[in-house]
This record gives structure tokens, C-alpha cells and sequence, in this order.
């Protein structure tokens, strides 16, 4: 089974042009709000109708423009999860998941139960959605899409309204879920942490169009473009140009830093994650690294601040600044908003509570480093 989708739409100020084919794979679809992702399902689910295109589903036919055809939502067999939900609001969660299921009484009633225990609504049967929170109202509707067994599976920011803890635990069932589903799965989600988690196949979206598709985990490693290295969580971002076959100028931080990868011709800009900073410490990096090869860069601290699992230090790249005196790890600097700054010459580098006595032992080191290895390198 596949799911085939070319749709060209627009609407007011906005144009939507896709173009994509899933494989049985569970597929993510990754974008900033209002770049087409939920657009995208709703054609696929009937909800809206495409200007023109053509939309097959395991062979069947569910839109086509040239020979009018255009099956309504109930035809289709698709199982859309919305992002507000909509359930039945005079229905009890009982009867809510119950309301797509075929079959008699009793196997009926052996599905409900099976639903309500999967995703911990026990108790919860008779209440109505009003009487629900928002992660119980989320975990209803998804219970109630999959007890459908639809031939696709269309999810749109299925864990918005959960809490951390029930995120985590739903994600792991979700993961099992779309592991042994035999039909077309589709992630609508704003989070790398989700779409990496979940899906094996990705296309990354901005504005109306599709800026990158592949496999999930090769588009994290290289995202080519600009767009989709911020999308996927690339913290540090800098305009860059070529001074020779290994070695680019990141003009926003005003350094020059060596690469191993070829170069493209129409390089814009290169991006380093903020994990993959490291100390300098000149015999370990010139054993690593290569003496050649090595990228050495000013650790002028700017600011340090505290999150759960781990340090954010913002090291200022800006030449002529007084340097920072900071060199115990633990110190942490609040701006009086509390904000933390995210100028083109600031760079992060986030290090792992679990890291911190083993790198910053001497506390703040005078030089950090990156291999070149781990350095991005990418167009518009």
C-alpha cells in the first residue's frame, strides 16, 4: 500500500504545491506554523479539495482534478487525528470511540476495551469531553481514530496538549504502534524530538512547498539547506563563503574553520549543533583532529544559563570585546528579562550535566573547538 499526493492549492496569501509518495514507512512532515503541513492532511483526508492534482490511497482513487473525481471524508478510510480534537461533544468517551467501529455488539464492546485500556481511560468511559482535560480529550481521539482501522493514519500534532510524562509514555506506544501498522502513516509536527522519534521517512516544508524530503534520520545528519538545518535543531547558523577546497569563512562569527566535506559551489551559509562543541585542549585536539585540521575558536563567554539536563553557554564571537572573566561553570548571568540572546555573533554550546566535571573541570576553557566533520555545510 502507498499513499501518492500532488496537489497544487492557493489561498488567500498562501500557495500549497506537493508532491510526495510514502512507502509503508511511518512519514513525518516537519515545518514552522503556517508553512502547509495541516493543509497538507486535510486534503489527503477530504476535508478540503485541492485546486487541482491527484491523491491515490492503496490504489484507490480519492481525488482527481482532470477526471472529477473527489470522494467525500467518510469514503475514504482515512483516520484523521485533529488538533482540537472533535469529539462528539453529546458522547461519552465510550460511545465516542465507538462511533466508527463495524462489527457486532460484542466485538464492539471487546474493542472499546481494548481502546480505553491502551490508552490509560479507564475509569473515563462515561464521562463526556467536556468532563475531560485536554491530554484525556487527545488520548480519546486518537483511541477513537485507531479502533476505525483506517488505511491511513493522519496526525497533526498529536501530542500538543499532553503533559512531559504522558508525552513520553504515549510517544513509546505510538512508536510500537506505527511499527506494526500495515497501513500509511503521516506526522504533522513542529517537533524535531517527534518527527525523529517516530517516522523513518521525512519531509521538511516551508512555506507551501517541500524544501527537503528523504530519510529522517540522513536529513538530521545533513540538511543541505538553511531552513532545514534550523528546523531540525541546528542551534548555530552563520552566512558563510569558500576560501579554499577545505576551509570556509562563517561571516556572521567573523572565523575562518576547516571542513572535510566537499564544498558546494553554492554555499550560503554552514551550521554547527550545539552538542558538538568540545574544550580545547591542544595535545587531545591535535591527536583528534590533525594539527592541519584544527578549529580553534575564542570561548569569550557572554552568558551561562541553567536548564533541567543541561548548560547553555553563549560564547561571543565579536572581535575588540573585553574579554569575559568567567571561568566557573557554575556561575549562571540573567539578562533582567531573563532572555537569552540569540545575536548572529553569539554561538551556543550546550553541554551535558553528565559532561560538565569532565570537561569543565578547570572550569571555562580559553579556546573551544568543533571537528571539522561536524560542521554543516549548506545553500538557501
Amino acid at each position: 500500500m502507498s499513499l501518492k499526493v500532488h496537489i497544487h492549492t492557493k489561498l488567500k496569501g498562501f500557495e500549497l504545491n506537493v508532491d510526495f509518495e510514502t512507502n509503508g514507512k511511518p512519514m513525518g512532515i516537519l515545518g514552522a506554523s503556517g508553512s502547509g503541513k495541516s493543509m497538507t492532511l486535510k486534503c489527503i483526508a477530504g476535508i478540503m479539495t485541492p485546486d487541482e492534482g491527484y491523491i491515490e490511497l492503496g490504489g484507490k482513487v480519492l481525488f482527481d482534478s482532470k477526471n472529477k473525481i473527489n470522494l467525500k471524508p467518510q469514503e475514504r478510510k482515512v483516520g484523521y487525528l485533529f488538533q482540537n480534537y472533535a469529539l462528539f461533544p453529546n458522547m461519552t468517551v465510550a460511545q465516542n470511540i465507538a462511533a466508527g467501529i463495524r462489527g457486532s455488539k460484542n466485538e464492539k464492546a471487546q474493542v472499546v476495551t481494548k481502546m480505553l485500556r491502551n490508552f490509560h481511560l479507564q475509569g473515563l468511559e462515561k464521562r463526556y469531553p467536556s468532563q475531560l482535560s485536554g491530554g484525556q480529550q487527545q488520548r480519546v481521539a486518537l483511541a477513537r481514530m485507531l479502533a476505525y482501522e483506517p488505511d491511513a493514519l493522519l496526525l497533526d500534532e498529536p501530542f500538543s496538549a499532553l503533559d512531559a510524562y504522558l508525552k513520553e509514555e504515549l510517544q513509546l506506544q505510538l512508536h510500537d504502534l506505527l511499527g506494526s501498522y500495515e497501513g500509511e502513516s503521516l506526522l504533522v509536527t513542529h517537533s524535531r524530538n517527534e518527527v525523529y522519534e517516530l517516522t523513518k521517512d521525512l519531509i521538511v516544508m516551508d512555506h507551501g512547498k517541500i524544501l527537503m524530503d528523504g530519510e529522517t534520520k540522513n536529513i538530521f545528519l545533513e540538511p543541505v539547506k538553511m531552513q532545514a538545518a534550523k528546523l531540525t535543531g541546528c542551534k548555530n547558523l552563520s552566512r558563510a563563503k569558500k576560501i579554499s577546497d577545505n576551509q570556509v569563512e562563517a561571516l556572521d562569527w567573523g572565523i575562518i574553520l576547516n571542513v572535510n566535506a566537499p564544498i558546494p559551489d553554492k554555499l550560503t551559509g554552514i551550521g554547527i549543533r550545539a552538542h558538538d562543541f568540545k574544550p580545547f585542549i591542544e595535545s587531545n585536539s591535535a591527536t583528534r583532529f590533525g594539527e592541519e585540521s584544527i578549529n580553534k575558536i575564542p570561548c569569550k563567554v557572554k552568558k551561562i544559563t541553567e536548564s533541567p539536563f543541561e548548560w547553555i553557554v553563549l560564547v561571543d564571537t565579536k572581535k575588540n570585546d573585553q574579554d569575559s572573566d568567567i571561568d566557573n561553570p557554575n556561575t549562571v548571568i540573567n539578562n533582567p528579562d531573563g532572555a537569552i540572546s540569540n545575536e548572529d555573533s553569539v554561538i551556543w554550546w550546550k553541554i551535558g550535566k553528565n559532561q560538565l566535571n569532565s570537561q569543565l573541570s578547570n572550569g571555562m576553557p580559553e579556546f573551544i573547538t568543533v571537528a571539522p566533520e561536524d560542521i554543516l555545510l549548506l545553500i538557501d
